[in-house]
């Protein structure tokens, strides 16, 4: 459980600070057009990289700080349901989608599995 955290906050800090400071890139992986405000999508990557740092935290002991998991698996459930929303609306080309993989789906198992300890442990009173 720790070394997942470790690796979700890497990934997370890693990936916030090549938006931020990188932004047009990844659009032009895919070959779109960046968008109009590009300080939002920085936001963003600013927002991935504090949840990095949050799962760093969580990795100190996955069970105390079960919330921090928590918050990240809902956002990365809640972000590719936003985005099948939004690119089957056609306000977004579907191959922008292709984070969703590294950023979202890959975590779902292992975060899942870390809230599962901590609930089991919590039952056991430990």
């Amino acid at each position: 459980m720790k070394t997942c955290l470790f690796f979700a906050g890497a990934y997370n800090l890693s990936w916030g600070a090549f938006v931020v400071f990188f932004p047009q890139v990844p659009f032009r992986w895919v070959g779109l057009a960046p968008p109009n405000y590009i300080s939002l999508w920085q936001c963003i990557g600013m927002i991935v990289g504090v949840y990095g740092v949050g799962y760093f935290v969580a990795a100190s002991n996955p069970g105390r700080h079960w919330p921090i998991v928590l918050v990240g698996l809902l956002g990365k459930i809640f972000g590719p349901i936003g985005f099948v929303w939004s690119a089957s609306r056609g306000e977004l080309p579907w191959i922008a989608g292709w984070t969703i993989v590294t950023n979202d789906l890959v975590w779902w198992a292992p975060f899942m599995l870390i809230l599962r300890h901590a609930y089991a442990s919590h039952k056991r009173g430990i």
